[in-house]
This record gives structure tokens, C-alpha cells and sequence, in this order.
């Protein structure tokens, strides 16, 4: 075989390999994030059996009569509801590990599910302890009430109980509709309360935690992760980045009517080690703003003297932000999420995005890899006047070999569809637009009922969660 033609056909069995080594690459990354997130959940969730393992291993059966009995199921529910607790805590302090394992979404929402469980139990705890106590003393439960606050530390016990009822309740979707971010985030602060006030009864209380136990080292640790958590990356180490990068704005540009981008001077800020579809907790700090905090995500990839964020007004804190003064200082909280290149799983991308969700996914296509070809991005707007950042995706689109589409128009007011009624008239689908969808990550953003209506129609197409990313502007 001659030499010429022994080349050619190397190169071409290396050319036609790489696409199969690229995808084998992301399977194994997407892997091994998958088996450190599903851990990280399986531990959160077996904290609380755990906890209530330990007091059990702890006692005898020759202590249980029926009030005892009754008593024991008590602090078994105090235990495992103030874990869950703690728990929560964790999940809400914006720890890296955890923020890179399953991403702020997941953490939220684990959150969230946790508050209720930890409500009921510690409600149950309370009764539980009212009736076993009652039961061994021969006290009506109703009057063992008053003896119980003579006890060291109960009193601190119930205010955190009517704390975290406080909390909870402020928490469930059709009550925190009615706050807004700022008067909810005040009401959840309470939890930190909450959880300080619980501490002293478990110590000092029926020496379920006595010193030299398993217990004690366990819910010891379990309280310093927590409470150390919350200190660490939602005070110390944003106050440290916020003082070492010396943001400042340095322009203030109206892009559209309502919509305002916000330029960023300051030092190192490649040092942020942001990802391109990422978001900061903003803070800016003037008189009518500066008890407002902001998430946003980056619209541009830091230079190292400059970054950029793109504001919609759609509400009295976000409208303030388009007439701040040049030279405001600005702190942060950040870099958060995993929509991002991080989370890829293919080496094919398809992007869809609408309105302001166009931030994060220009700053995500600037930063993604990805060969020409195996890209496509579409963006959709009502009306011309919601194009933001339109030309800039376009030329990054370009620059990179990736597909470029646009979509204008109101959706038919007779299908549920999410793309434009003009667009189905002519018989685009998502078929058209993204052939190699089944081989893709998905990236989507934009408003809540126009995401969950594409959504639905990827997972329709048979594309798997993994495969696909959302970022939702509601809290």
C-alpha cells in the first residue's frame, strides 16, 4: 500500500474515533458527578434515620413502659426533625462541594422538601414528649405543659418551635406569594434562631446527649457544618471576595425599554473561576438599594478588570438598578449553579432561550466547547423590542460554527405550543430546528410557563433528565 494512501487512512480513522472519544469523555465526567450527587443525597436523607440509630443503640429495653415508650418516640421525632433541620441548613449555605455535586437547584429544592417533615416531627416531638410525660407522672398532658417549662432550656425549646412553624408555613408556595424576596428572606432568617434556641435543651434535657457518646460527637459535628456553613460562605468568604475584587459600576447602558446592562470594574475577576451560565447574589450599595440582594446571572465572561450583568425591570428592585450611579460598589455572593459547561453529558448543544433568558446562555455559549457543527442555538422573543444581546449570540454563534435561529411572535392563542403561531404555520417544530436533539444537552431559559412548555416537549422527544438544563427565573 503506498504511503499516501496508508495516511489518508489513518487520518481518517482518527478523524471518525474523536467524536466517539469525545461523547465516551462526557459519559464518564457526567458519571462520576452522577455517582458524588447521588451519594451526597442518599447521606442528606439518611442523616435522620441515623441520628435516631444512634439514640436507640443508646437505650435498653427494660426502660420502656408505655410512657417511656411513648416518651422515647418523642425524642426519636425531635431528633430526626432537628436533623432535617440542619440538614437544611447545609443545603442553604452555598457550600461549593455541594453547589458542584448537585448544583443550587437540586439544593433548594431538596431543601424545600425537607421543611415540612422537619415541621411535622418536631411538632410530633412536642406532643409525643407531652403525653409520654404525662403518662409517667400521672399529670393530665395539658397541665404537664407548665412543669415542662420549669425544665432547664425548655422554654428556649418552644420559641424555636414557634419559630420554625414561622418559617415554614412563610415557605409553602401560596404564602410566599405574598412577601416579597426581601420580607421572605427576613421571615427565613428566623431559622438561624430557630436552631440556636434548640441547641440548649438538647444538651442540658434528659441526657439524650451526654458527654463522652456517640450522639454527642455526631449532632456536635452535625451543628458546626451547619451553622459553620451559613457563617463561611454566606458571610466571611463573600465579604472576602467582595473586599479582594473591588467591584464597582462602571456603566450603566438602557439595551431596550426596561432593560438595563450593567458594566463591572475590578481586580482578578478571572480569579472568580465563573462558568458561563452561572449567577452571583448581587448587592449594590446605595441608600434605597443596599437591603436588596440580587441573583443575576453573568450576560458576559469576566475579563480580568471587567464583567457585565443584564437587568430586566420587573420589579421595584430591579427597576432601581437601571438608574444607579457610575462608581457604586457592588458585593457579591457567587459564582452559583451548574448551568454551565460543567454540566454537560454530550459533546452536541442545543440552546433555546427567550426574553431576558438570554443572559446566561451568551455567556455560556461564549465559554462552551464544542466542535463546528454541533451547536444550535435559538432565541425567541414576542416582539423585536425583547432581541437583547440578539447580535453578540449571533457573532459568538458564528465565530464557533454553531447554528443560529431566531424566532419572533406571539404563540397561537388555540395550541399550547411554546413556538410562535407564525413559525407554526409554517411547519417549524422542534424536529426542524434541532435534528440532533437525542444526541444533545439541552440548555433552556426563560420565563417559567414558556420553559415548562418546551420542556415538556423535549422530555417528549425522549431525551433523558440528565440531558436537560433549566434555568427558571422565580424563587
Amino acid at each position: 500500500m503506498p504511503a499516501t494512501q496508508a495516511n489518508t487512512q489513518a487520518t481518517s480513522r482518527r478523524a471518525a474515533s474523536q467524536p466517539r472519544n469525545s461523547a465516551a469523555k462526557y459519559r464518564r465526567k457526567y458519571a462520576r458527578r452522577n455517582r458524588r450527587s447521588d451519594i451526597l443525597v442518599i447521606a442528606f436523607w439518611a442523616s435522620g434515620p441515623t441520628a435516631a440509630a444512634l439514640y436507640l443503640a443508646s437505650q435498653t429495653a427494660s426502660q420502656f413502659t408505655v410512657g417511656e415508650t411513648i416518651t422515647s418516640m418523642g425524642i426519636v421525632a425531635g431528633l430526626i426533625g432537628t436533623d432535617f433541620i440542619l440538614v437544611m441548613l447545609v443545603l442553604a449555605a452555598r457550600i461549593p462541594f455541594i453547589d458542584a455535586t448537585i448544583g443550587h437547584d437540586r439544593a433548594i429544592a431538596m431543601h424545600r422538601s425537607l421543611g415540612k417533615p422537619a415541621l411535622y416531627l418536631l411538632l410530633g416531638h412536642a406532643v409525643l414528649l407531652i403525653v409520654g410525660y404525662g403518662l409517667c407522672t400521672g399529670v393530665n398532658p395539658i397541665a404537664e405543659i407548665g412543669p415542662m417549662l420549669a425544665l432547664p432550656d425548655m422554654p428556649l425549646a418552644f420559641i424555636s418551635l414557634g419559630l420554625m412553624i414561622a418559617v415554614v408555613v412563610s415557605s409553602l408556595v401560596a404564602v410566599r406569594r405574598r412577601f416579597s424576596y426581601e420580607g421572605w428572606h427576613l421571615i427565613h432568617l428566623l431559622s438561624y434562631a430557630s436552631v440556636v434556641f434548640a441547641l440548649p435543651h438538647q444538651l442540658s434535657v434528659g441526657g439524650v446527649l451526654a458527654e463522652g457518646t456517640f450522639q454527642r460527637i455526631y449532632w456536635i459535628a452535625l451543628y458546626v457544618a451547619a451553622i459553620g456553613g451559613i457563617v463561611m460562605f454566606r458571610f466571611v468568604e463573600p465579604i472576602v471576595s467582595s473586599v479582594r475584587h473591588r467591584l464597582r459600576i462602571s456603566a450603566v447602558d438602557v439595551i431596550a425599554p426596561g432593560v438595563t446592562a450593567i458594566q463591572f470594574s475590578g481586580h482578578a475577576l478571572r480569579e472568580l473561576d465563573a462558568s458561563g451560565g452561572q449567577f452571583f447574589i448581587w448587592r449594590f450599595w446605595t441608600r434605597r438599594t443596599w437591603w436588596h440582594s440580587h441573583p443575576f446571572s453573568l450576560s458576559a465572561m469576566p475579563t480580568n478588570r471587567s464583567a457585565r450583568i443584564t437587568v430586566r425591570a420587573l420589579g421595584e428592585g430591579s427597576t432601581q438598578l437601571g438608574t444607579l450611579p457610575v462608581g457604586t460598589r457592588v458585593s457579591f455572593e457567587g459564582p452559583y449553579g451548574l448551568f454551565s459547561n460543567v454540566a454537560r453529558t454530550s459533546p452536541k448543544v442545543a440552546i433555546i432561550a427567550a426574553g431576558i433568558g438570554v443572559t446566561p446562555v451568551r455567556a455560556l455559549l461564549e465559554q462552551a466547547s464544542f466542535d463546528p457543527g454541533d451547536a444550535t442555538v435559538l432565541l425567541r422573543a414576542s416582539t423585536p423590542d425583547e432581541a437583547y444581546h440578539w447580535d453578540e449570540v449571533r457573532a459568538i454563534a458564528a465565530t464557533k460554527g454553531a447554528a443560529f435561529y431566531t424566532m419572533i411572535g406571539h404563540r397561537s392563542r388555540t395550541t399550547s405550543s411554546w413556538i410562535s403561531a407564525a413559525d407554526v404555520d409554517r411547519g417549524v417544530t422542534l424536529a426542524t430546528i434541532f435534528p440532533d436533539l437525542a444526541d444533545s444537552d439541552v440548555y433552556l431559559c426563560g420565563p417559567t410557563p414558556w420553559l415548562d412548555l418546551v420542556e415538556a416537549e423535549v422530555r417528549a422527544a425522549g431525551l433523558r433528565s440528565h440531558q436537560i438544563h433549566s434555568e427558571r427565573f422565580d424563587w
